[in-house]
């Protein structure tokens, strides 16, 4: 059995322009809280927990319906995805415009029109994946999914350090994000055929003897028995709590950069670079990794990897204990520290990729083919719950003792999400099965 790689790229065309859409929302929109319209931590983090507040409730919603709309000869998935993206591209133009003509109320109601366009098909977008990959695969799948969205990633992050300056407009940034998101669709549309995708993936589960029969590999029925439920709440905690921590950072580092390190410009994205970078590097690996000591013990190294991250960027970042970062002055690149903070950078992007392409795929590896919408909104209810927390949690902490706590708080969560993996014990891929019974001697 072999990954169909060109299939998955293109069906990460959706994933790439969700990744690129996120990435300015989080650093630009929380920017434009701060220095354009002035909002303190605390508020500035109520307003970036929006979108998640809306993704709770939509994102289940909408994976349920995707779900049950099997008439439409596009697919179940597609439809969702060119009205939601064509919708939140246009309103994610108007929220720029608002933005540079100082209305916040403008702003406020742009930037909600365009998360609740954004719900619409995220959850239907992300499904895709299962739908068409067979369950032994879908880890190296979703590897190749998140390097889609990493790139994205990277296309934003490097239009960020061109396109933003210091008192300059936003208009041109989200003009051209939303082009681009309007552009990966219509390739998508070309290139992706989901009907025909779903019959490859039922022909290989036939061919390979590893059809989802619907039943629910405990106890035979389609509810979860209890020791996978257990599972799956512990999982679930664990998304919670890492989501905690790294939207913590992602949604206040472009003013913590400002604020703490002097950088004032779009040179704030060079570290982010740097992970996105890494976790490129890291997608594949990771995948294969997965399949040979498992996706549990693969995310338990993630999560470590992302909690030194986090407290040695603290320890070393913060002016706590005697070290200076000043990047006020001159070019970021050319002060040494800066390539102090890649290293942890570089590692946060390689812990994070780690557990990216692993803890999706053990949500739906629970699940049977007609509940993967259902279960893929169960994932992001519990991303999502995180990171509404968060940025007000976070907001309130850095506005107590100040800025400087903002990577250990993460490292803090990162270290209860490790306890929680640990109780998780269902959600592994199983082992292809073997062509022969002489292949049963050799080892995996």
């Amino acid at each position: 059995m072999k990954l169909n790689v060109k299939n998955t790229v293109f069906v990460g065309l959706v994933f790439l322009s969700i990744s690129m859409f996120w990435q300015v929302y989080d650093n630009i929109v929380s920017k434009i809280l701060a220095g354009t319209f002035g909002l303190d931590n605390a508020v500035r983090g109520i307003v970036m927990a929006l979108d998640n507040i809306v993704a709770l409730f939509m994102l289940p919603l909408f994976g349920t319906l995707s779900d049950k709309s099997k008439r439409c000869r596009f697919g179940r998935r597609t439809p969702y995805i060119v009205v939601g993206t064509v919708l939140s591209a246009l309103t994610f133009v108007a929220v720029g415009a608002s933005a540079d003509s100082g209305s916040f109320t403008a702003f406020m109601i742009t930037l909600c029109f365009t998360l609740v366009f954004m719900s619409v098909y995220r959850s239907p977008a992300v499904a895709l994946m299962p739908d068409v990959t067979v369950k032994p695969l879908r880890s190296k799948a979703n590897a190749v999914i998140n390097l889609m969205g990493a790139l994205g990633g990277l296309i934003s992050l490097g239009l960020i350090a061109v396109m933003v300056k210091d008192g300059g407009a936003y208009l041109p940034l989200f003009g051209v994000v939303s082009g681009l998101m309007l552009l990966f669709l219509v390739l998508f549309l070309l290139l992706v055929k989901e009907p025909k995708l779903n019959a490859l993936r039922e022909e290989d589960e036939r061919r390979f003897n590893v059809a989802d029969d619907g039943r629910d590999e405990n106890e035979g029925t389609e509810k979860l028995g209890r020791e996978k439920m257990r599972s799956m709440i512990f999982l679930l905690a664990s998304v919670f709590l890492w989501f905690m921590a790294y939207n913590a950072v992602t949604s206040s580092f472009s003013v913590y950069a400002q604020e703490v390190w002097g950088i004032a410009d779009g040179s704030f994205s060079l570290p982010l670079m740097v992970a996105q970078v890494a976790a490129i590097a890291m997608f594949i690996p990771v995948g294969l990794v997965a399949s040979r000591i498992g996706r549990k013990k693969t995310i338990l190294i993630g999560v470590a990897v992302m909690f030194v991250s986090f407290f040695a960027a603290f320890f070393v970042g913060s002016n706590l204990f005697g070290v200076k970062i000043d990047l006020s002055e001159g070019s970021v690149l050319s002060n040494p520290m800066f390539y102090v903070m890649a290293v942890f950078f570089a590692l946060c992007g390689v812990g994070w990729a780690t557990i990216n392409v692993n803890s999706y795929p053990m949500v739906v590896e629970m699940s049977k083919g007609s509940t993967v919408g259902k279960f893929t909104g169960y994932y992001y209810t519990a991303s999502m719950a995180g990171q509404i927390a968060t940025p007000f949690l976070s907001g309130l902490l850095m506005d107590a003792v100040g800025m400087e706590s903002l990577f250990m708080y993460a490292a803090a969560f990162m270290l209860l999400a490790f306890l929680t993996m640990i109780l998780v014990f269902h959600g592994d891929s199983k082992p292809l099965p073997k062509k022969s019974r002489l292949e049963n001697f050799d080892a995996d």
